[in-house]
């Protein structure tokens, strides 16, 4: 998949969004969006600085700590919503594509989520993915990160009345989802490359990624 054909697919999905969905459920969207740019609840860490140590667990049940990957080489490290979310598997499937370029220039893709490991392992086994697909189901490292939020009452609403429970995919009481992110982390932790979007519909390119990956 091209960064062109993701592009296509997200404008595409944002389209059908916008078109279906009733108008009030658009406000509150976009308000959510105008609110986390504004507060900067989520804003995420920055190009410079140093990446967080964690250890979570992937799909099949096995710890994964990122400072032990480190020393492979170099991350490109996603936090997405969930498999439930569209735009989501459009960028993780566009992610699978360009595996090869990553793993060719020494580095590797690991991919977080709310989820419990038993629904990442059937987005993983759906999807085809190749990479690390890891839980962070209270979002720990997620909050570690500044890419935590409050999922607003009303958005919330929205996302039961499509058969959307957080609750029931993320086994946790906490309505809590991250604001999705792209790092490339290099071997001595430090975040080389930073994208950071409230507006879950848009998301960083595949191309970027290459390009950024080279100049390490």
């Amino acid at each position: 998949m091209s960064n062109q054909k993701l592009t296509e697919q997200l404008v595409a999905a944002t389209q059908q969004f916008k078109a279906n969905a009733p108008i009030e459920a658009q406000m509150k969207i976009g308000q959510m969006f105008d609110d986390l740019q504004k507060s900067g609840i989520a804003s995420g860490k920055q190009t410079g600085e140093k990446a967080v140590n964690f250890k979570l667990t992937n799909a099949l049940g096995g710890d994964v700590i990122l400072f032990e990957e480190l020393q492979k080489g170099p991350i490109v490290l996603t936090f997405y919503r969930g498999g439930w979310c569209p735009f989501c598997n459009m960028q993780l499937n566009a992610y699978q594509q360009i595996l090869p370029e990553i793993r060719a220039m020494g580095a590797q893709l690991i991919a977080i989520s709310p989820q419990k490991p038993d629904h990442s392992l059937s987005l993983q086994e759906k999807e085809g993915l190749e990479f690390q697909v890891l839980s962070d189901p209270d979002g720990l490292v997620t909050a570690q990160y500044n890419l935590l939020f409050d999922v607003p009452e009303d958005v919330r609403e929205l996302m039961e009345g499509i058969g959307v429970d957080l609750s029931e995919y993320n086994n946790t009481s906490q309505w809590v989802l991250p604001v999705p992110v792209t790092f490339i982390i290099d071997e001595s932790a430090i975040i080389r490359s930073s994208y950071v979007n409230p507006n879950f519909m848009q998301r960083q390119s595949p191309e970027k990624i290459l390009r950024d990956l080279k100049k390490l």
